[in-house]
């Protein structure tokens, strides 16, 4: 099985390569730091499956993984990260990953759940299938948001609501948009006042759930 190894981190890269490297079954056949650098690689490289990390410095690996998708449906992406909240891992089930893996995952086990890929099977432990089933019951009786809201808004306030679905702090919005961050913050508030949201915790779940 070929894979490629998606982290901005390149001590942690390294690290997981090596691991890798001790299976037969599975070979490393690239890496990448960036969102633009993995979606390269993903379809120069062909890879079986890939392995990605949500926080990348040019982007989210939750966008880069529709992208990659988009061109190589056939590729299988797992969703390697740090982060365990409900609505990233049922954002990256509905979007395509076949997997979503917590960091602290040990070698052993994250290579024998890669090697079951090839039978069908998913890179979910049964807590995060547990946690899906619920997440999915949860929604299923509160139902999804009204995002006739989203019209309210400007095209430089949706833009920075699609960078809160993905847990980008205000600062790195604003390094990304070449605005200052207190600009973010007026933005920020300008939205939660459109859409009546109280804070912004339940704003980051609204354009989750919006998609």
């Amino acid at each position: 099985m070929n894979l490629l190894i998606v982290d901005d981190h390149i001590l942690f890269r390294e690290g997981l390569v090596s691991v890798l490297s001790s299976s037969p079954k599975l070979l490393v056949v690239g890496e990448a730091g960036s969102y633009h650098e993995a979606i390269e690689k993903a379809i120069r490289l062909k890879p079986d499956v890939v392995l990605m990390d949500i926080s990348l410095p040019d982007g989210s690996g939750l966008e880069a993984m529709r992208a990659i998708l988009s061109h190589r449906p056939e590729t299988k992406v797992v969703i390697l990260t740090v982060h365990e909240t409900d609505d990233l891992l049922l954002e990256a089930i509905r979007n395509g990953a076949v997997g979503y893996l917590l960091k602290n995952i040990p070698a052993s086990k994250l290579i024998t759940t890669l090697s079951a890929l090839e039978q069908g099977e998913t890179a979910l432990s049964r807590t995060m299938i547990t946690r899906v089933v619920r997440a999915f019951q949860r929604q299923s009786e509160i139902g999804y948001p009204d995002k006739k809201g989203l019209n309210l808004l400007t095209a430089r306030e949706l833009e920075i609501l699609k960078f809160l679905s993905s847990e980008v702090s205000n600062q790195e919005i604003a390094n990304r948009l070449y605005i200052s961050e207190n600009t973010v913050k007026v933005h920020i508030h300008n939205i939660l006042k459109k859409l009546e949201f109280r804070n912004r915790k339940e704003l980051v779940q609204f354009a989750r759930r919006a998609n």
